[in-house]
């Protein structure tokens, strides 16, 4: 904090004194210019100097004009030369019979001149004066200069004022950088620079080492901080820092979370494929932190155990169902009707090989012929009736496909006996269809989805099963996700209950 004092001080020092130096240097140039072109006239004008000048035998005598006029014109020099240039007579001995200096000079064109030329090693101002003769001719030259003076001759040689200035200065660059430094010590917590420094290399390195995604967020939603995490959870472009948030393409459901619009705790969205939660934390006057973290693995592995749960719930259905078949066929066998018996036996061996025999005829991929076949008992139970669409075909396809139609028809009918629980004669109606793409179409019996929701089932991932028990219908936001990473649709409408639809496009098209 002391270094950057002196630094502020030495900063209004040097500008006071190039201040100083400028207006001393600007006001020689202004002060002798005058003056030493007042003198060089005088010289020229000089009736001893024109005929001194034509006479060659009195061109001695130009020596006492030049020191004369020196002498009481406190000029640094005083050089007079002929009309060639050739010096005749200088306060210094040693340039007679040289040239005279003239650079940039107007002087032998009858003009006299003022500016800074080198002569005698240093830097002076010249003051150019023709010596004319009566005819207009010009009979030589009158030179007439002080030399420039250096830096600390300037200062020294500078105004009161601008010296006054300058103690003025350094008195209020002490007390300025004083008061500077306690305020900034008051907004920096006392800490000195290096430890500023260090805390920030800190920051840095934590913000970007932990696992989680953080997003700063400011007042106006434009995004302050980003960590490594959170850019790849949520795939955000490189200059995404400072961008607001709704001009980045994110998707509703995330502006909505990042932004505040929707407000909650363990906030689920779904973004290319991964399942992510975020919590948003607003912040007085800075913004907010949106902290995330990715539950992709998590909730595959709940789908898994779903799968397990859903088989589990089959055998337990099937077994239930047996279990009933069996206790009825040993209450006919104790009062020996063996002919209905034999009539009941019949009746569900038909009734079972008929849907299987069904399924089979229809769909010929495996994986979706036996989740059919399991499904039908799970609903038998719900007493929910499960029936193919008379025009539907499903042909063979591959795992990949299967495994997609497989969850996106598994979603639909789950949802479907959610929808349908304490119904009576409920139904649910399956149509497979495949052409130019495979088309997955549940129907059921229900009260259908209400109209102002019908997006939200997608979009939000919820069933209206979640005002009365919490998070539901993630499958369906799956659905979704599953549909559109293959360039398909999903969407749903209401005709005499519930009709989910969704369009997955294949290959073998």
């Amino acid at each position: 904090m002391l270094s950057g004092q002196l630094v502020i001080i030495l900063l209004l020092l040097a500008s006071v004194a190039v201040f100083s130096v400028a207006e001393t240097d600007q006001t020689f140039r202004a002060t002798e210019g005058r003056k030493m072109l007042s003198v060089a006239e005088d010289v020229a004008a000089t009736g001893g100097v024109r005929v001194s000048l034509t006479d060659v035998s009195s061109q001695r005598l130009l020596a006492i004009f030049a020191q004369s006029a020196q002498n009481l014109s406190g000029a640094d020099f005083v050089i007079i030369a002929d009309h060639r240039g050739t010096v005749l007579a200088a306060t210094d001995p040693d340039q007679r019979g040289l040239p005279l200096p003239l650079g940039e000079s107007s002087v032998l064109s009858g003009r006299a001149w003022v500016g800074e030329m080198a002569i005698g090693g240093g830097d002076s101002l010249v003051a150019h004066v023709p010596v004319v003769s009566r005819d207009g001719g010009i009979l030589g030259v009158v030179a007439a200069g002080r030399h420039t003076p250096d830096l600390f001759q300037a200062v020294r040689q500078a105004p009161e004022y601008p010296l006054g200035l300058l103690a003025f200065a350094a008195f209020l660059g002490i007390a300025g950088s004083v008061l500077l430094a306690r305020r900034v010590k008051r907004q920096t917590l006392g800490l000195e620079p290096q430890e500023i420094t260090r805390l920030v290399e800190h920051r840095e390195a934590l913000l970007h080492g932990v696992r989680e995604g953080v997003v700063g967020v400011d007042e106006q939603n434009r995004i302050t901080l980003v960590n490594d995490q959170a850019m790849r959870l949520l795939t955000l472009p490189e200059d995404c820092l400072g961008r607001d948030i709704d001009s980045l393409e994110l998707g509703d459901r995330l502006r909505d979370v990042l932004t505040g619009r929707s407000d909650g705790v363990d906030q689920i969205v779904l973004r290319k494929g991964r399942v992510v939660v975020l919590n948003r934390m607003p912040i007085s006057t800075v913004g907010a932190v949106v902290t995330m973290r990715d539950r992709t693995e998590l909730v595959d592995l709940q789908r898994e155990l779903a799968v397990h749960r859903d088989t589990t719930d089959t055998l337990r259905a099937q077994a239930h169902e047996f279990s009933n078949r069996l206790h009825t066929i040993s209450g006919l066998v104790e009062l020996g009707e063996y002919d209905e018996l034999q009539r009941y036996v019949q009746r569900i061996s038909h009734h079972s090989e008929q849907w299987h025999a069904e399924v089979t005829a229809r769909v010929q991929d495996p994986a979706t012929a036996a989740l059919l076949i399991a499904k039908a008992s799970l609903a038998a139970e719900r007493g929910v009736g499960l029936r193919l669409n008379e025009g539907g075909f499903l042909g063979e396809i591959d795992e990949e496909l299967s495994a997609d139609v497989v969850t996106v028809l598994g979603n639909f009918i789950d949802n479907a006996l959610d929808a349908l629980e304490s119904t009576r004669d409920a139904w649910i109606e399956v149509e497979l269809r495949q052409n130019d793409e495979i088309t997955v179409v549940v129907r059921d019996s229900g009260p259908g989805v209400a109209p102002e929701i019908v997006e939200e089932v997608f979009r939000h991932g919820f069933t209206t099963k979640a005002a009365r028990g919490g998070e539901r219908g993630l499958g369906l936001a799956l659905t979704r996700q599953i549909c559109r990473r293959r360039g398909g649709s999903v969407e749903v409408h209401n005709a005499d209950g519930a009709v989910f639809t969704a369009r997955l496009p294949w290959e073998g098209a």
